[in-house]
């Protein structure tokens, strides 16, 4: 396997990661689902890096994983939609924006947003891994297995609207399309064109059996015909993404994000049924919960679109000079621009240049850490750390100033530091599989 080499351009793209997952972390517990081997959260540090910081208190920033950087990678992602509904009460408060961000109907749209985005780049991340070590491999069973607990917190969400036996039924109705999906990256893979029909012939069947699910459940307020038209858009796009996984496409990044952005939208149509079905409180396409949703989707594309550039660097022949690299990297650089855009349509032009300036600045410190634990370099390591440390003062400054205070520094810095333990403990667990276990 290739490893990730010290340039410029992976400083400037692939530690977005690091920022965003140092942005998220409030402790979001994962449930054992039994999908996974159970596991113990384990620091990753080595004990030089440990010795290298005698003198100075940088605890704070220790790199924790569990060795399964599938799981690591969710666990770093679902600390967003918790991140995003802090950062858009302090805009909403600051800015007096109408509607209500902690409503229910607010929390429904938020939750339905990350799992349905989730559940398309867990897909991608699994078939990339099936692809790469193998379908029956024992990394794409794990890859699997993770994209399993994001289904079944899906499952919880439609059971706590509609009831433990909808629960149940929407789980089995939802692996299946997922086994379905499967059966297509295989006939990709092997160039079998009567094996991707015949996938597509069952997914189109269970778009309409989902259609008739939703209305049901909804009491008519998602009428069939509409779910199945959006879950054929996500049919096409997701295959569309996994045909460019299995040509080895530099274009499979970018379509991977349409597929994932499409859902985005399913999921405000969605909580909107369900919310007016159930007589939840707020409005989930109020200004407020709108803010909360589009935080909570860029904030965890980032997670994940910063893990699959990671992957990519280690995966690929060139590692970041890669084109495959290149091109993930840009899709992933999209993303921070969108976040950029996002906080200055909130805080003015000016400070959403100083946001991406910021960003882009300490996206290094991640990279450069990515780059020492897969040479060996532990060194380096501990400075990338170090520099972390310090970036989060900086950027609690920066959110308390564009808030007017509603962000405090102390309690933005506080929470950094759990996001930089995660996010380090990621890029752990992703080296050791995919570097030091090849």
């Amino acid at each position: 396997m290739s490893t990730l080499r010290p340039t410029r351009t992976s400083a400037a793209v692939a530690a977005a990661l690091a920022l965003t997952l140092s942005l998220a972390a409030c402790g979001a517990d994962t449930e054992d689902t039994g999908s996974t081997p159970t596991q113990q959260e384990t620091t990753t540090m080595a004990p030089e890096e440990t010795d290298a910081m005698e003198g100075g208190d940088m605890s704070a920033v220790m790199p924790m994983g569990t060795g399964d950087p599938f799981a690591d990678a969710r666990t770093a992602a679902q600390h967003m939609p918790e991140t995003a509904a802090t950062l858009a009460a302090g805009f909403a408060a600051a800015l007096d924006i109408p509607g209500e961000v902690d409503s229910d109907a607010a929390a429904l749209r938020a939750t339905m947003t990350s799992l349905l985005q989730e559940h398309v780049y867990l897909a991608g991340i699994a078939v990339a891994t099936g692809y790469t070590t193998g379908l029956d491999s024992p990394e794409f069973e794990a890859a699997a297995a993770t994209l399993d607990v994001n289904s079944v917190a899906l499952a919880d969400a439609v059971g706590s609207l509609a009831g433990d036996e909808q629960r149940d039924a929407f789980l089995a109705l939802w692996r299946e399309h997922i086994g379905y999906f499967v059966d297509y990256a295989a006939a990709a893979a092997e160039g079998d064109d009567a094996g991707k029909e015949a996938a597509l012939e069952d997914l189109q069947a269970y778009t309409q059996d989902a259609g008739a699910f939703f209305e049901e459940v909804s009491g008519g307020e998602l009428p069939a015909a509409d779910i199945a038209a959006s879950l054929e858009m996500h049919v096409s796009t997701l295959s569309a993404a996994i045909d460019d996984l299995a040509a080895g496409s530099p274009e499979a990044y970018a379509s991977l994000r349409e597929a994932a952005g499409h859902v985005g939208e399913g999921a405000a149509v969605i909580s909107a049924g369900l919310a007016t079905a159930t007589e939840m409180s707020g409005d989930p396409a109020d200004e407020a919960s709108t803010l909360r949703a589009d935080m909570t989707a860029l904030l965890q594309e980032h997670v994940y679109l910063a893990g699959v550039t990671v992957f990519t660097a280690y995966t690929t022949e060139g590692g970041t000079e890669s084109d495959a690299f290149m091109a993930a990297a840009e899709v992933l650089d999209a993303n921070t621009v969108a976040l950029a855009d996002a906080v200055g349509s909130l805080a003015g032009p000016e400070q959403g240049e100083a946001f991406i300036g910021l960003w882009r600045e300490h996206i290094g410190y991640f990279v450069d850490y990515a780059v020492a634990i897969s040479t060996g370099d532990t060194e380096a390591a501990d400075m990338a750390l170090t520099e972390l440390d310090a970036y989060r003062g900086e950027a609690g400054a920066f959110f308390e100033e564009i808030s007017g205070g509603e962000l405090p520094a102390d309690a933005v810095a506080e929470g950094l530091a759990m996001h930089v333990q995660t996010l380090a403990g990621a890029i752990d667990s992703l080296n050791a599989a995919l570097v030091q276990g090849s």
